[in-house]
């Protein structure tokens, strides 16, 4: 019994770390011109990768790539963000703020985002 504890245990420190780099972007072809603003409603999921470049991808499967002007810190380690806004819009002028997981969703750097991109992702 030990020994199947120990193992799953290392299983689920290894997995994360070997299910994707972190640091590597998929490819993208611009889709159009850059955007200011993305509508909040139509953001189904986000994809961060690495500390500058996030995917949003929409309803009907648009997605639009943000590179951040800045690296933001933790945020590719993290993979996770928050942000506030008053509109109905993310804009390239609003700030995200990164999620730290420990203890509890602590607040980490706040970062501004760049223009929305459309992409069409490369399928490999």
């Amino acid at each position: 019994m030990r020994l199947l504890l120990a193992a799953l245990t290392f299983a689920a420190i290894a997995a994360p770390g070997a299910a994707r780099d972190r640091s590597e972007i998929p490819p993208a072809t611009p889709a159009g011109k850059p955007q200011s603003c993305i509508p909040l409603r139509q953001i189904q999921q986000t994809q961060v990768h690495g500390d500058r470049t996030i995917d949003f991808i929409m309803s009907g499967r648009k997605v639009y790539r943000n590179t951040l002007p800045n690296a933001c810190p933790s945020l590719g380690f993290e993979e996770r963000f928050s942000y506030a806004t008053s509109l109905s819009q993310l804009c390239s002028t609003d700030i995200i703020t990164v999620l730290h997981s420990s203890p509890n969703l602590s607040p980490g750097a706040s970062c501004g985002l760049g223009e929305f991109q459309p992409v069409t992702l490369v399928r490999r």
